[in-house]
């Protein structure tokens, strides 16, 4: 008994983080500065934050922008710093190291397994 309740504790944790995870296909966009890529990920419209423009836009102009971005300032790094959420809504922070430098990604992940889409993205300077 005691056996079978460890091992069902063992699923559950697992589980539990698997769905915590940053989908690999998200990181390594970011982190390879491919926004055709990132973009897939995005929901139809998203709300994008990009230095110092904020607004709601189609997945096609969130593209442009982040194409302009990662062109200024390539990448050579990201990791995930924090994560969170519930079962329907994650949210991840992370560091982008760039050619021009660091940068704090925040992404904001709603909906369920393959049905999950990004509805935000923040690219702010981190303060050294």
């Amino acid at each position: 008994m005691k056996t079978l309740l460890t091992f069902f504790l063992a699923m559950i944790t697992t589980v539990i983080f698997a769905q915590t995870e940053l989908p690999s296909s998200i990181s390594n966009a970011i982190k390879n500065g491919n926004a055709a890529e990132l973009t897939k990920s995005f929901n139809i419209n998203v709300d994008l934050t990009l230095l110092d423009k904020q607004d709601i836009y189609s997945k096609t102009q969130a593209e442009s922008l982040l194409k302009d971005f990662f062109t200024k300032n390539i990448p050579s790094n990201f990791t995930v710093i924090h994560r969170g959420g519930k079962e329907d809504a994650q949210y991840y922070v992370g560091k982008l190291t760039t050619s021009t430098g660091n940068y704090r990604i925040s992404i904001l992940i709603k909906g369920q397994a393959k049905t999950s889409f990004i509805h935000q993205f923040r690219i702010e300077k981190e303060n050294d």
